[in-house]
C-alpha cells in the first residue's frame, strides 16, 4: 500500500533508504525501485545527483516503539 509521505526508510535500506522510501510511496517494491534507478544511471542524466539532493532533503522514516 502506497503512503503519503516521503520518507527515507530506516529499515529496508542499502545506502540511505532513498529508493525504499520512493517504492514505499509509489507501491513499489524497494527491489524493484531499486533497479530501476540502476538501469536509469546506464542513461544521460543527473540520476546519481538526484540521487545525493533526495538524501539530503528526505526526513528519516519516525521510528515505531
Amino acid at each position: 500500500m502506497a503512503t503519503t509521505t516521503l520518507t527515507r526508510s530506516r529499515d529496508n535500506k542499502v545506502i540511505a533508504g532513498v529508493c525504499a522510501g520512493l517504492a514505499r510511496r509509489v507501491g513499489w517494491e524497494p527491489r524493484t525501485m531499486r533497479w530501476v534507478f540502476v538501469l536509469s544511471c546506464l542513461l544521460p542524466g543527473p540520476q546519481f545527483l538526484i540521487y545525493l539532493v533526495l538524501w539530503v532533503i528526505m526526513p528519516k522514516e519516525e521510528r515505531r516503539y
